[in-house]
This record gives structure tokens, C-alpha cells and sequence, in this order.
């Protein structure tokens, strides 16, 4: 343990807190830290000028990531029948109907994204008092409610990434891997920042963009420059 504190204390020493960086500079500082034994995950932390205690300042929304997350993602799926079909043979871990809203009842949890068809939100919300707590429950505005399951259960295990503002204005996911090169990085983290600006609601006044950070699941901080940080959309 005491190993670990001295790379630690010594990696965050050789961090100056008062600079930012473009995002490729935070990606390059990001994979130099990330010294752990096993393949970090690479996050992003933005800082929000909204209050989404307020309906019209909420920001919520989806992206799929051009490089994925490297993470393997259990889907469980709502349907029956034809879609029910269409869901496994597009790889849903699990599918089914109220025999899957029993199962969760009962504590069954092995699953990390809940899509459902439209016609078993009835049932899925049910749920509700479990998934919701967990950010698991399927909602149409982030495209986990639809009759086009293999195309949600596709995107959900290709890359795509929900995000939802926090209390205190927080948004953070995981873009990517430690293992990930610094241009594959440098795009997925471009790629989430311009979502989450396009996801700017109308209740949003001043600076929407405040902060931005990217770590490592081990590794400190590092400050991003906002204005750096997207890219054009024909870019």
C-alpha cells in the first residue's frame, strides 16, 4: 500500500491543478498515469451551468461512441414474440416478458442496459422502484423504448453510452480503455462532449459547459479546456 501511495502522491505532483489542456494533451497525460496492473477505464467528467432539479434544465441523452467502450454489456430485453426473436438473434443476454420482470423481483440483477418495446412498458414498470434507482429504466428519449430492438440491443453492445446530469450538475461515463490509442480516445471524448451540447435544454442559461476532466480509473484528474474539447460537426 505504501508503494502505491508514493506513485500516486507522485503522479498527482507532477500535475500542475491550474492548467488545462486540449483534449488530445489530456488523453496523452491520462494513459502516461494509468500504471495499474489491470486496463483502466477512461472517463469524462463535465461540469454543467444547470440545475436539474428543474424539468426545463434537465439533460439527458445517448451517444454512440465511434471507437465503442471496450466494455462488454449485458443487455436484458422487454419483448415477446416476433421481437422477442429479432432481440436474441441480435445478442440480447437476456430476453423475456413477465417471466423477466419475476426474475427481477426476485433479485436478479446480471445485466448492465434494460430495453424494452412499447407494449411491455406496463409491465417493465413494475420495475420501476428497482431500475430506476440504478439509472436501468428504459426510456424512449435515450431509445430504449422501441419496437426496433436489434438495432437497440446492436447500439447498447457497440459502444453507445446513456448519460443523465446529476443533483450537483455532474455528467460522467467511461469513453473508452486505458488500452485504447490516443486517437481512439481523443474521439470518443470528443464525441460524448458534443452530445452532451447538443442535449443542452432550454432552461440552460449563461455558460452550459463549465468544466471538463478526464482520469483514469486510478489515476488523478485532468483538467480539459470546454472550448477545446468538441469539434465541428462537418469536421
Amino acid at each position: 500500500m505504501a508503494k502505491r501511495g508514493k506513485r500516486t502522491r507522485a503522479i498527482r505532483e507532477s500535475l500542475d491543478p491550474t492548467l488545462t489542456h486540449s483534449v488530445e494533451e489530456a488523453v496523452k497525460l491520462v494513459k502516461s498515469n494509468a500504471t495499474a496492473k489491470f486496463d483502466e477505464t477512461v472517463e469524462v467528467s463535465m461540469n454543467l451551468g444547470v440545475d436539474p432539479r428543474h424539468a426545463d434544465q434537465m439533460v439527458r441523452g445517448v451517444v454512440s461512441l465511434p471507437n465503442g467502450t471496450g466494455k462488454s454489456v449485458r443487455v436484458a430485453v422487454f419483448a415477446k414474440d416476433k421481437k422477442a426473436e429479432e432481440a436474441t438473434a441480435a445478442g440480447a443476454d437476456i430476453v423475456g416478458a413477465e417471466d423477466l420482470m419475476e426474475k427481477i423481483q426476485g433479485g436478479f440483477m446480471d445485466f448492465d442496459r434494460v430495453i424494452a418495446t412499447p407494449d411491455m412498458m406496463a409491465v417493465v414498470g413494475r420495475l420501476g422502484k428497482v431500475l430506476g434507482p440504478r439509472g436501468l429504466m428504459p426510456n424512449p428519449k435515450v431509445g430504449t423504448v422501441t419496437p426496433d430492438v436489434a438495432k437497440a440491443v446492436k447500439d447498447a453492445k457497440g459502444g453507445a453510452v446513456q448519460f443523465r446530469v446529476e443533483k450537483a450538475g455532474i455528467i460522467h461515463a467511461g469513453v473508452g480503455k486505458a488500452s485504447f490509442s490516443e486517437q481512439q480516445l481523443t474521439e470518443n471524448v470528443q464525441a460524448f462532449v458534443n452530445a452532451v451540447a447538443k442535449a443542452k435544454p432550454s432552461g440552460a442559461k449563461g455558460t452550459f459547459v463549465k468544466r471538463i476532466a478526464l482520469s483514469s480509473t486510478m489515476g488523478p484528474g485532468v483538467k480539459v479546456e470546454p472550448t477545446a474539447a468538441s469539434v465541428p460537426a462537418n469536421a
